[in-house]
């Protein structure tokens, strides 16, 4: 459809501080950008072809920033370890396997379906180091309908052996398949794991790819203490972690980039951070649970940092940004009450902002019903769980999210004006 409206409950984030919602009211999408939204249709809109949904809850998509595909098979496994550990024996066992495009193309197929039947809209993506198996992902995410970056990862060092390489020329490879291939919806992205996993020739080589074909950049910056002092052993010149991205190009600036966790970022590397106009992904799942700790994402905020949220399965063991929605509010608070009095709490609106607007602005203007924005919409039937009271709208929404129906309350999702999914009912 070249354009038609929505009807419903209509709710979204403008601004990180309030939630803007219109009851049983129209919003307009015209071939894949959000037009407008109106309580009356007007008369030059009178003919439009209007899906309604009733007393449903309109809101826009969400984006992950920052998830790894191939560990979608062992999520919910490994909790007891801390992030190095977690690596060698859960994560780097099972990404060997994707050297099998058979194996691959079996676990991606599961992961891209329940991608496309979750809350996300857009992703960043992290696939393995195999060439043929991150091309696999990327067809299988083209198909699924969601707007996705997809990264094969580097690594030479501080890994498997048959995960290391000894340079970037498959990475080369997969980015020159990938344009062959025309995706409308699929982008590479330049994909370091991190600098224990990358020698400085390696993040040359890598340097020197992304430049030639203008790539943004993902990675992980200062998760966990571990990782933050194996690379001051393994770098010494960088004057701080994100230094040693910086160094190469691979830390914003002309480089648009996604750094994973930012935990133990110092007042130096934040003040980068900013300056270059990086994006952190905030992963409040994955750092409870490899006992990483809790970002100072406040702080994050109130400098002006562009923030989203990630599920980084498999550290997180869901891919539910509603749950990143509800796991980023409560880690505030106890970041606020045991760690600094000074930073408030995340409020409801700020974290659907970082699921939604904050990160989506990462792929340019989406996760918003303002006008020009890209058309990205979830359809949630909250009356799947009665209420005795009249709950406003923002309530609902509320506590829609933290009850997580995600699960079995979407009834429909639209990508840049398409319907990708809709819920089979009896």
């Amino acid at each position: 459809m070249k354009q038609f409206a929505l009807k419903g409950n209509i709710l979204f984030t403008p601004n990180k501080d309030e939630i803007k919602f219109f009851p049983n009211a129209y919003v307009i999408c015209r071939r894949d950008t959000c037009c407008g939204i109106y309580m009356t249709l007007p008369d030059e809109l009178r003919n439009i072809n209007v899906i309604d949904y009733g007393d449903s809850l309109i809101v826009p998509g969400m984006t992950d920033l920052h998830i790894h595909a191939p560990q979608y098979s062992f999520r919910g496994m490994g909790m007891d370890c801390e992030l190095l550990d977690w690596l060698n024996k859960y994560a780097f066992t099972e990404e060997a396997k994707y050297a099998d495009t058979d194996y691959a193309a079996r676990a991606y197929g599961i992961f891209a379906d329940s991608m496309k039947r979750s809350a996300t809209t857009r992703a960043v993506i992290f696939g393995t180091v195999h060439r043929e198996a991150t091309l696999i992902l990327m067809d299988l995410m083209e198909s699924a309908g969601i707007v996705s970056y997809v990264g094969k990862v580097n690594m030479d060092r501080n890994a498997p052996d048959d995960l290391r390489e000894s340079s970037a020329a498959e990475t080369l490879k997969f980015i020159r398949d990938s344009a062959q291939r025309k995706y409308h919806l699929t982008m590479p992205i330049i994909t370091p794991r991190f600098i224990p996993g990358c020698s400085n020739s390696l993040l040359d080589e890598l340097s020197e790819i992304r430049r030639a074909y203008d790539l943004p950049v993902q990675s992980h910056l200062s998760e966990n203490p571990g990782e933050v002092e194996l690379v001051k052993e393994l770098m010494p010149e960088a004057e701080f972690y994100g230094d040693a991205y910086d160094r190469y190009g691979l830390f914003g600036r002309e480089a648009k980039t996604v750094m994973a966790h930012c935990v133990y970022s110092s007042d130096s590397e934040t003040k980068r951070i900013r300056k270059n106009g990086v994006w952190v992904a905030h992963c409040p799942n994955s750092n409870m649970n490899l006992a990483s700790g809790i970002a100072p994402i406040r702080k994050y905020i109130d400098a002006g940092i562009r923030v989203g949220l990630g599920s980084d399965v498999a550290g997180g063991q869901t891919e539910s940004i509603f749950r990143a929605i509800t796991d980023a509010i409560q880690v505030s608070k106890l970041y606020w009450r045991y760690i600094d009095s000074s930073a408030k709490p995340l409020s409801f609106a700020e974290s659907f902002y970082l699921a939604t607007k904050g990160g989506g602005s990462f792929f340019g203007n989406a996760g918003s019903f303002e006008q020009g924005y890209e058309f990205d919409a979830l359809v949630i039937d909250d009356s799947i769980i009665p209420h005795p009271q009249m709950l406003s709208l923002p309530e609902r929404l509320e506590r829609a999210i933290y009850i997580g129906l995600d699960k079995n309350g979407i009834t429909a999702k639209y990508v840049r004006g398409k319907k990708i999914y809709a819920k089979i009912t009896e």
